[in-house]
């Protein structure tokens, strides 16, 4: 027996055989992203092929390593079927839609409901688990065996990819700490490193949470100001996957805006929003942290805007043609319109306009009370954008038909997602013709504003959930729109010349309370959509 026999026979046994061939194969199956990514930063055959070829090896070594630590002993197989079924999954969302596995994704994944899991389903994902997740992983628990190897042989193999590690960093290192520096995103995609790290600092945060027993009060000191002849009536209508630049309110070519642009609205400019998913944007505008000091159990903590309204006597309801509030309305009424149940406007998935369904009769329930109506939408939720409206809303075609959106061409995606917004700007429009009905009788408007955006291509990202640090314009710059009515205490007139002021999620909180005229110090420092000059600074 030769040498390099010799020594492959004391560190391979049969199970860390199978863990390197498990890591080459994910390698080689999961991660297109990752490698798509090195090459369009170093390209081959130019100076950084050597740093190219380095790093496509560093991160096979390191997943190596990764599995021979987490793979121990008889669950040695079991493991390794997870994560070749779950990578093959990953894969297909980073490949297909240039998502990144991280704890905020996985937290928008255990909080989808199965309507909107129906809607990710495809072909391409069952045909790629079943060819690189189950099939390999019942190989895998078949010849794995279950008698654990020896220890001093897998330390001894780990010290040897360990020093194949350094021996391709040393020659490298400039190029490794550019890497580092400069294309933290890139790292991300590594499958499954990047998830499974994910996955345990998700845990670790929901371990770490505790019941909330006793409410943080917030502004305290509100009080109402003036007596005014009418009580408030405000919509709020928190959109869903919004573009600002898809709205032509907003200068966009298409007429995407055709029933809004008959009514006198403003739109806003400038909006930001606090995160690029509904899980956490949606907590995150109604609380009063604002995005830099949000952080979710804090925020579930603390009385949000709702809580300080219902304390100082509004209405309030809240209707959800979406997944859920995201815990915002867990202290006010609810009632759930993804469902025929309420929802009396469903045709293959329930409408956004099938919320004003009924609200004459809570209004006329309650006449001497302000009150407040938020309304969440399905809006633009995606992938699937055909399903959002309804066939008389097919105004540009041809469509993206499916959830596999880099099956359809950027004109077929861009008419679906038009679509939806068409259908949005209607709901808007008659939100705003329900409103007109009150006007002589309660100081009316109707607020709007997206969760956050998405990424229809761009640079080749599809969807949302990107980190916010990195995450493109297309998904955090937000469209809003406000509309008042004749006796509110204020005017269009008196907004427009702000509408271009730069606003984010962190305002609505005292917009609301300004909108029922609470006064609070905890407003005094801080900016609104109802903006004058004494706040905008």
């Amino acid at each position: 027996m030769n040498p390099l026999n010799a020594l492959a026979a004391r560190l391979l046994t049969v199970q860390t055989r199978n863990i390197l061939l498990v890591a080459l194969f994910i390698m080689l199956t999961g991660n297109a992203a990752l490698f798509k990514r090195l090459a369009a930063l170093y390209s081959l055959g130019t100076h950084f092929t050597p740093l190219l070829v380095s790093l496509s090896l560093f991160f096979t070594i390191a997943t190596a390593l990764f599995l021979l630590i987490v793979c121990q002993g008889k669950a040695t197989r079991w493991v390794l079927a997870f994560f070749l079924i779950a990578a093959s999954q990953a894969a297909y969302y980073m490949d297909n839609f240039g998502v990144i596995i991280d704890p905020v994704m996985l937290d928008n994944l255990l909080h989808t409901d199965k309507h909107e899991i129906a809607g990710l389903m495809s072909a391409g994902l069952l045909v790629r688990t079943v060819l690189f997740g189950l099939l390999p992983a019942w190989l895998v628990i078949k010849y794995t065996p279950s008698i654990s190897d020896g220890f001093k042989s897998r330390l001894k193999l780990i010290g040897l990819l360990l020093v194949a590690l350094l021996l391709l960093v040393a020659p490298l290192t400039a190029g490794y700490v550019n890497f580092i520096r400069e294309h933290r995103v890139t790292r991300f995609y590594a499958n499954p490193i990047y998830f499974s790290t994910s996955i345990i600092k998700y845990v670790g945060q929901a371990l770490s949470r505790t019941e909330v027993k006793n409410l943080e009060k917030t502004a305290q000191d509100a009080v109402k100001l003036g007596n005014s002849k009418h009580h408030q009536l405000l919509v709020m209508v928190v959109g869903e996957t919004g573009r600002f630049d898809r709205f032509s309110l907003n200068g966009y070519k298409r007429e995407t805006n055709p029933e809004l642009k008959k009514q006198a609205v403003v739109s806003f400019s400038n909006v930001a929003s606090c995160g690029t998913s509904t899980g956490v944007s949606v907590p995150c505008m109604f609380s009063v942290l604002g995005r830099k000091e949000y952080n979710k159990d804090k925020a579930l903590g603390m009385e949000n805007a709702l809580d300080v309204l219902a304390k100082n006597g509004v209405e309030v309801l809240w209707r959800d043609n979406n997944s859920d509030s995201k815990g915002v309305a867990t202290r006010v009424k609810y009632e759930d319109f993804i469902s025929p149940t309420l929802n009396p406007v469903c045709e293959g998935e329930c409408r956004d306009i099938g919320m004003l369904s009924g609200l004459d009769k809570y209004i006329a329930a309650r006449k001497d009370k302000d009150i407040l109506i938020v309304l969440h939408q399905m809006g633009n939720h995606g992938p699937e954008y055909y399903r959002r409206y309804p066939k008389a809303f097919e105004r540009f075609k041809p469509m993206c038909m499916t959830g596999e959106l880099r099956n359809c061409s950027q004109a077929e995606i861009d008419n679906s997602y038009d679509n939806a917004i068409l259908y949005t700007d209607y709901f808007l429009s008659q939100v705003i013709e329900f409103l007109k009905k009150y006007d002589d009788s309660y100081e009316t408007a109707m607020f709007y504003v997206a969760d956050h955006g998405e990424s229809l291509g761009e640079h080749g990202f599809y969807l949302h959930a990107m980190p916010y640090a990195i995450a493109p314009k297309e998904q955090t710059h937000v469209p809003a729109v406000l509309w008042l009515g004749q006796h509110f205490g204020y005017t269009l007139e008196q907004v427009k010349p702000y509408i271009e002021a730069p606003l984010s999620h962190d305002d609505l909180f005292c917009t609301l309370l300004i909108g029922f005229k609470l006064d609070t110090q905890t407003c005094a420092a801080k900016k609104s959509w109802l903006m004058s000059n004494k706040n905008l600074n």
